[in-house]
């Protein structure tokens, strides 16, 4: 395969050049969640050469996960989601290890994943498993991308998590929050799901190469019924259980 050719239109880019296509090609990344989110963030960090994709989901292909979820054909029904979605990764770009992990992540398991990796994408579905992806990350120094979608809204987030200091995806959402809205069983516009999932792909491609990011610390939302995006600044919890001042002081 011509890779000079295939990266060309990034290659071009004095952001990126030879040896920024390099740095995506020794990259490894976790996509954790192969549905809304993940499907179109793990096609674009493929095609966008990153070296290795770990593409974690246990759950199968349902019928109505097709409007959203673009890997995925009426056929792959019943299958599970890792597994096609590496098969359809490593056909749109063979130079990507593309690897499924079917299994649901535990603790223990999930730890010594993101111990592999460069940059986790966290394209979960609910705050129980984010809450854990994000203590992991913090704990071992890993850059985390978050995001989600309901109804028409969409959000990114980016943890450096480089430091001991936060904030961290626990400093934005508590277990004593009220309100707090899984996206299990709620209605989604399939598009915004999408324009999500291209927003991490895009942030995960800054923290790989090194570039500066904006939304670091920040919560990046999406109105699409409105047609507008605004940021808004994470402010650090000094009594937060993950990054805060008071659980290090425990």
């Amino acid at each position: 395969m011509n890779t000079d050719l295939l990266y060309s239109r990034q290659i071009t880019l004095p952001s990126i050049g030879t040896s920024g296509q390099a740095k995506l090609r020794d990259a490894s990344v976790l996509i954790i969640g192969a549905g809304g989110l993940g499907t179109p963030a793990s096609t674009y960090l493929a095609s966008s050469g990153v070296g290795q994709l770990l593409i974690n989901d246990f759950d199968r292909i349902d019928l109505s996960n097709l409007p959203r979820q673009v890997l995925y054909r009426s056929a792959d029904q019943g299958a599970n989601k890792a597994r096609i979605a590496a098969e359809r990764l490593q056909a749109i770009n063979p130079a990507t290890d593309v690897i499924a992990l079917e299994e649901r992540l535990q603790a223990k398991a999930l730890a010594e994943c993101i111990a592999t990796v460069d940059a986790v994408v966290d394209c979960t579905d609910n705050f129980a498993s984010r809450w854990l992806i994000n203590e992991q990350c913090f704990r071992q120094h890993k850059a985390l991308i978050s995001g989600a979608a309901i109804r028409w809204e969409g959000q990114v987030s980016v943890f450096r998590n480089s430091s001991d200091t936060g904030p961290c995806y626990r400093c934005l959402y508590s277990e004593d929050d009220e309100n707090l809205d899984d996206c299990t069983g709620q209605g989604i516009v399939a598009p915004v799901a999408g324009m999500v999932g291209c927003m991490l792909a895009t942030e995960t491609l800054k923290v790989l190469l090194g570039i500066e990011s904006a939304l670091y610390g920040k919560l990046w939302i999406y109105d699409g019924f409105a047609g507008h995006s605004r940021t808004l600044t994470i402010p650090a919890r000094s009594d937060c259980p993950v990054c805060g001042t008071q659980s290090r002081d425990a």
